[in-house]
């Protein structure tokens, strides 16, 4: 499961609306997904800031504004898959964070998919490291800088 939506809703704190992202990454074993996720965020500084059965939701600083992380069990009950030439990036402040955020996921469960290094392919400050989570999503940490 693998959306991308843009919407904006009421903060009752302030008169503006809030605009927001959210893409959601399916869940065949909820706790199992939701551990790993509450590790590798917090390495750059996210995390869970709304949960549901079967949902939640991941922010930088749990605040719930831009871009949201939603890690779900599918609506129609069948098992979750990682989507075909999907991927989610986060963006690291530094190369020691890409290197911490890959420690971090490995230790949690991850299955390696590219060790952090630089991709001078993509840019000549790209340095990046990809992943796949518990239910096989596939999600990068990158250091642009």
């Amino acid at each position: 499961m693998f959306g991308v939506i843009q919407y904006g809703f009421p903060d009752p704190e302030r008169e503006e609306k809030i605009m927001s992202v959210y893409a959601t990454v399916g869940a065949i074993d909820s706790a199992k997904s939701n551990a790993f996720y509450n590790a590798v965020l917090a390495v750059i500084g996210w995390s869970k800031h709304q949960e549901f059965p079967g949902w939640c939701a991941y922010s930088e600083g749990g605040r719930g504004e831009g871009f949201v992380l939603w890690v779900c069990q599918p609506f129609n009950g069948e098992a979750a898959s990682a989507g075909n030439g999907s991927m989610i990036g986060f963006m690291a402040k530094s190369r020691a964070e890409v290197d911490a955020f890959y420690g971090v996921a490995m230790a949690s469960g991850a299955v390696d998919e590219g060790a952090p290094g630089a991709r001078p392919h993509y840019g000549p400050n790209w340095y990046a490291a990809y992943m796949r989570d518990p239910a096989g999503n596939k999600i990068a940490i990158v250091f642009n800088g």
